[in-house]
């Protein structure tokens, strides 16, 4: 595996090359995209012509009226245009990472917010806040509410049924989780949905106990959800399903990306719906103000 993501890491261009490639789809000259990013237009020139001997494909063509993005060159822009918006989001949860002293707002979330949603509401509140400085902790619901209670955190997110005892709370969005196995599960080639029970009856890949996803799944089967194996990482039960361990639990949000490539196949459901609702909490009797209360009216505005 590691050689294989050392191999990728030599066929892909470097985030600079692909800004620079974006630059020039977007004001239409090489020229303007050296200046737009800060170096000489030799250097943004060298810098493309690498990029299409890695690539081994043309992807600007140069002439005196400016330059223009080939066929390739467009198909290759739209794959960049993914990849930067994704470092961008991982710079942003990653500096909210940081123990900071000076951290202003201090955020708890609960695991699948914390990965799948919280890096884009952080880009929203650094663009309307772009001097606020913030600190993330991640854990599960139970976690979160810890961390609140204790004033280690200012907001706090989180995914189970109910809200926990001392904090008040506001929906920002709602999520469904999905049952999920590999391509070669009996479960795939299947011809009805699966009912509670034979799900009930089935131990599965989950989260931890105090998950809001394992609250979630515990309720819909009366408390006799049957654990093979525990993680308390939703990456962690992902991989454990795709390599055939066994089912999987899943908020949607976490999915896209394996169900799309169908590494992980989606099993539908007879007589349960595993739906959700996802709240920002806080101490009871002290509503969010300041950047807290930006972030919780950007979160509100951008729901799932």
């Amino acid at each position: 595996m590691a050689g294989h993501t050392a191999g990728v890491a030599r066929r892909v261009p470097d985030l600079g090359a692909l800004e620079l490639l974006l630059a020039v789809a977007r004001t239409g000259s090489l020229g303007r995209a050296a200046r737009e990013l800060g170096i000489t237009q030799p250097a943004a020139s060298s810098r493309i012509r690498s990029m299409e001997r890695q690539l081994g494909v043309a992807l600007v063509d140069r002439s005196p009226r400016g330059s223009r993005l080939t066929d390739a060159g467009v198909l290759v822009t739209d794959w960049a245009r993914r990849i930067v918006e994704a470092a961008e989001a991982f710079d942003a949860g990653a500096q909210a990472l940081r123990d900071r002293r000076d951290s202003r707002l201090r955020v708890a979330a609960s695991m699948t917010i914390a990965e799948y949603l919280l890096p884009g509401w952080l880009i929203a509140l650094r663009a309307e806040r772009p001097g606020t400085a913030v600190s993330l902790l991640a854990g599960n619901s139970a976690a979160v509410a810890e961390r609140l209670l204790a004033d280690e955190a200012d907001l706090g997110f989180v995914e189970g049924l109910s809200v926990p005892t001392g904090l008040d709370s506001a929906v920002i969005a709602h999520d469904d989780l999905i049952v999920v196995v590999a391509p070669g599960h009996p479960w795939v080639r299947r011809r009805r949905p699966l009912a509670a029970a034979e799900l009930a009856a089935t131990p599965l890949v989950l989260r931890e106990e105090g998950s809001g996803t394992r609250q979630v799944l515990d309720a819909a089967l009366g408390g006799l959800a049957a654990p093979l194996l525990e993680f308390s990482s939703t990456t962690a039960v992902k991989a454990a399903a795709v390599s055939g361990a066994g089912p999987a639990v899943l908020s949607e949000l976490a999915l896209g990306e394996e169900l799309s490539a169908r590494r992980l196949l989606r099993v539908p459901l007879a007589d349960v719906r595993l739906h959700r609702s996802l709240r920002a909490v806080w101490p009871t009797g002290h509503r969010p103000t300041g950047p807290a209360r930006e972030l919780l009216a950007l979160t509100r505005s951008r729901g799932v």
